[in-house]
This record gives structure tokens, sequence and C-alpha cells, in this order.
């Protein structure tokens, strides 16, 4: 039977077990839009702007660890939608952006709202197409979902001409695709086990895409049977248990200068998944390059990605599964003799991370966020964007579970909200809380609609300090008492929240957080607390003046 492209679209989703797709509708895609309506094994949520429904798929994925689906038309909404394509292509995470697409008559015309979207997204992703002939489709998506899950996972984007996805053609269904992961040798898992067993010093950092909560409990047993000190990478600190005494605290930004030095005196750094890019080496300093000194070894699913920056002692392509699975029979040294060093890693992270430093002005946000690490369920999911208010909850929350943290490593500020609205679609039993901060809410409070719409009982804490408190803080390290181009006016985020039919409460002293926070978790609806902190507190370690 004769099926028109749209159908042949959404059969392809179907058949690849998908959901959950996120869109801003267009008329260039109105035949998948119109194959939709005949679905009912799929709900789709229209966000307010292309860049928050590309941010609320990457999210899903992020939680599910299946593709993400988002669909926007030509142009405009294809740049639009490159913000949240950049945070998957950054983060390793599955994705497939389905962009309507002018008809293929008009083109090379310079058409209304015309776009090349293989130049557009370019190497950006890790594969950009347009489809020109509808009997091609169920190949061209199978080619998708396999390339997008496969190795170091990521963005998928298919241009899709508005002439093909009316016309029809006689095909066969698309295929469910399975992602293609690489396995250790058993060579270098010998050799592995061998340097591990030669250490004094080792230590673990763990990140990267490919982890499940499965995965997490297996790799917790690993580093307990050779009781080694872990440190998670950049953004990826649910990967291993903040509470467990063998965590040494995460390498990223505003890292423990006690983790930093631990690390250059390590006699053998473990990578595991983590891409050791610059927010998890500290701008590439913990690291000599090309060659560290001290013994590296770095597993990663993509052979390209291991030698990037450095060139690791062993390095192994590997899937974070199947290294877990060969360590997991290694023989482990029943005294291992670092054992003292792990302990000393943990007690350095506690000391650095256990109390909130003073602040200036009535509310210490570091204080906060220990009332949400001690308040809050161990399965919460918290989602972040970008700015300086987030390492105040990267060096006080303890992830104590996987996946309850998302946030993107790409430093994409307006993710925490789309974020959250798709962690709380995929997850409903779970309490969300999205964290902004003012200037990073602002990229896409009109997501604030899409959350009033799905009716979702999220938590939004807007920090706001009236200004980009991280340009802030750079601009008075280089350029002190030279305000330029930092500053912010923003609106009443209470009565913002409440036009749109939200709660809406502010706190201007640290005692009334943890009120606002029990009213909040009690309410059947979203609301937003607006916190505000004084300017003067940049970071947990640095005040101006």
């Amino acid at each position: 039977m004769a099926r028109t492209g749209g159908q042949l679209v959404v059969d392809a989703l179907v058949a690849n077990a998908v959901t959950q797709a996120f869109c801003v509708p267009g008329e260039s895609f109105l035949p998948i839009l119109d194959a939709l309506h005949d679905t009912s094994s799929i709900r789709l949520t229209v966000a307010r702007q292309e860049g928050g429904a590309a941010m609320m798929a990457e999210a899903h994925a992020k939680l599910t660890g299946r593709p993400g689906i988002c669909l926007v038309t030509r142009g405009p909404g294809a740049a639009n939608a490159y913000a949240g394509v950049h945070v998957a292509a950054q983060d390793s995470t599955p994705m497939i952006v389905l962009v309507g697409q002018i008809a293929t008559g008009d083109m090379d015309r310079e058409a209304f709202q015309e776009i090349d979207v293989k130049a557009m997204f370019g190497d950006q992703v890790k594969w950009a197409a347009q489809v020109n002939e509808t009997g091609r489709l169920p190949e061209y998506l199978a080619r998708a979902f396999s390339l997008a899950q496969s190795g170091r996972p990521g963005p998928v984007v298919l241009a899709l001409p508005e002439d093909m996805l009316s016309g029809t053609a006689e095909t066969v269904a698309a295929p469910a695709s399975a992602p293609v992961h690489a396995h250790p040798s058993p060579a270098g898992m010998d050799r592995f086990g061998a340097m591990l067993r030669a250490a004094e010093r080792p230590l673990l950092i763990a990140g990267g895409p490919g982890w499940d909560a499965g995965l997490v409990d297996r790799f917790v047993a690993f580093a307990e049977r050779w009781a080694l000190p872990v440190s998670c990478a950049f953004r990826a600190q649910d990967r291993f248990p903040n509470t467990h005494p063998n965590y040494a605290g995460d390498a990223g930004l505003g890292i423990n200068p006690a983790l930093a030095e631990r690390i250059g005196r390590s006699d053998l750094v473990i990578a595991l998944g983590a891409r050791l890019g610059d927010c998890t080496t500290s701008g590439y300093t913990l690291f000599d390059s090309p060659v560290p000194k001290q013994p590296v070894v770095h597993i990663h699913p993509e052979p390209d990605e291991l030698g990037h920056v450095y060139r690791p002692t062993l390095p192994i392509a590997a899937s974070v599964a199947a290294f877990i699975e060969a360590a997991g029979a290694l023989d482990a040294p029943a005294d291992p003799v670092w054992a003292d060093w792990t302990n000393q890693a943990n007690a350095a992270y506690r000391a650095w991370s256990d109390a909130a430093t003073p602040m200036p002005g009535a509310v210490n946000w570091g204080e906060a966020v220990i009332w949400l690490r001690e308040n809050l369920p161990a399965d919460a999911i918290l989602t972040n964007g970008a700015g300086n208010y987030a390492v105040w909850l990267h060096r006080f929350y303890r992830h104590r579970a996987y996946r309850t943290q998302l946030a993107p490593t790409s430093g994409s500020m307006g993710y925490g909200l789309p974020a959250a609205i798709a962690a709380k679609l995929a997850a409903p039993d779970r309490t969300v809380i999205a964290l902004a901060g003012d200037g990073c809410l602002q990229m896409t409070v009109q997501e604030l609609g899409t959350l009033a719409e799905a009716d979702l009982a999220i938590i939004v804490l807007v920090v706001n300090n009236s200004m980009y408190g991280t340009i802030r803080m750079h601009q008075e390290m280089h350029y002190p008492g030279r305000v330029s181009g930092t500053s912010l006016v923003n609106p009443d985020f209470v009565a913002l929240a409440r036009a749109y039919g939200l709660k809406g409460e502010r706190v201007e002293t640290t005692g009334q957080f943890g009120p606002a926070m029990q009213r909040a978790l009690a309410a059947d609806k979203a609301t937003l607390i607006e916190i505000v902190t004084d300017p003067r507190g940049l970071s947990p370690t640095r005040v101006m003046e």
C-alpha cells in the first residue's frame, strides 16, 4: 500500500520505539503532523521556540538513553534549533532533528526560508542529509537511528522537502535500528589489569555517554573491589554516588584544588567514557599535551577520540558497558596499597563540599543548595543551564543516583527549563528541579508557556543577581571596576510566572528558602521561586569588593 512521506516518517519513529517528540510546528512538515494525528503511541510536545524544542529532545535522550526527536521547520526554525543540536554534539547525546524543507522544485532559488541544511549543520553533527525521494525515507531513517546511537552518540539532521513528504511511495517499512558498540580486546584488558595492579596512586575519572543505572551499580562494585578513588567529569556527577566513601569529587569548572593536585600526583589515571575536554582538565592544564606525564588509560567508544588531545599510555576503544563487563573479570588485589590514598581523596572532597562558604548579602546560595542536598529525594532530577550559579550546585549538591543531573557540557544558557520539562514528561513520578540564573532563564523563558500547557509540577529556581555573573567574574578579573555589557534589567519573575498561571514566590533571605521549597514540593502545579542574591558574590571562592 502506498504511503505518504509523512506516514513513512512516523512509521519509522514507531518502529524505533519512539514515544515522545518535540516540535515547533511548520507548514513544511504538515504531512508528518497529520500522520502523528493517527498515532497514539507518540506524544507530541509543542515548544515555544525551536531552541527549547531541541533542548527538550536532548534532555529526553539523556534521561531515557533513546534518541531524542525534534521536528522544526526550515530556515529560521533550523537556525533556532542549532543551539540544542550543539548541546547534543558536545554532550554525545543521540538525537534526530527532522527539518521540514522547501519543495525540491524551488531549490537553489533562495526561495522563502531556503537553507542548505547540510552546509548549515556541517561537521557539527554526525550526519546531515536531505531526502529527495519518498521511497528512500526508510533507508535514511534507519541509518539516522543507527548512526545517532553507535560509537560516540550524537545528533543527526535530516532535511525533508515538503513535496517529498506529501508524495507517496510503496516501499518496505523502516526497520528498528540497533546501535553498534566496540568491545575491549583481551590483550588490552590484560595490560590494563597489570597497569592497575602495579600502581600506587591510581585515580579514575568517569563520564561520557552510554551509562544506565545498572551499569553504575556494576561500576560501583568494580571501584569497591579495587578500592579506587573515583572522580566524575564535568557535569557527569551522577556516574558515581557522591556519598560513597570512594568518591573524590568532580573534575570540572571550579575544581577542588586538592583534587587537581591529586590528579597531578597520580601514577595512573583511568578516564572511563570521558572526553578529557577543557572543562574536565581545567583548560587542558591537568595533563601535558600531547603526552601526559602521568600514565593514562583512556576508554572511549569513539576511536577518533583516543589521542585527540592527549596520547594515552593505553587507549581502549570500547563502550562503557563493554569495558565494565570486561573489568569485572579482572582479579583485584586482596589489600590494595592505595587504600589510604582513596580515603584521603574522599576526605578532601568532604572538606571542600560539606559546608557552604560565606557570601555577602542576605541569601547564602550555598546554604540553599545544601538544603536541597539534605531534603530532596535521592532520585530527584536537577537540571541547569550555564552560569556561575551552577558552581555552587556542582560543589555542594551530592548526586546519589544515576540520571539525577541534566546539564550541558557545552555550557549552553537556557537549558535548565526545557530540560526539566522533558524530564518531568519522561519521569512524572520523580521530583524535578530546574535551576537557572536570571540571564540563563531568559534565554528560554518562553517555555514557561510549554510548562503551563503541559501542567507539570516542576520547581523552577531562578538565582537573580541582576547580571551575567560568569562574564562579570571574568570581567572583574581582567578589567576590574570597568563594567561593560554585563548588567541586566530583569522582569518581575514572580509576576511573570503568575502570568502563565503558575505559582510564584520570592526568597530574599536564606531562612525563607526552605519553607518556600516545602510549599513548592507540596504543590500540585509548577512553582517558580526567585532567589535574590548579592551581585558581589561571584562564586563560592570569589567576592567582588
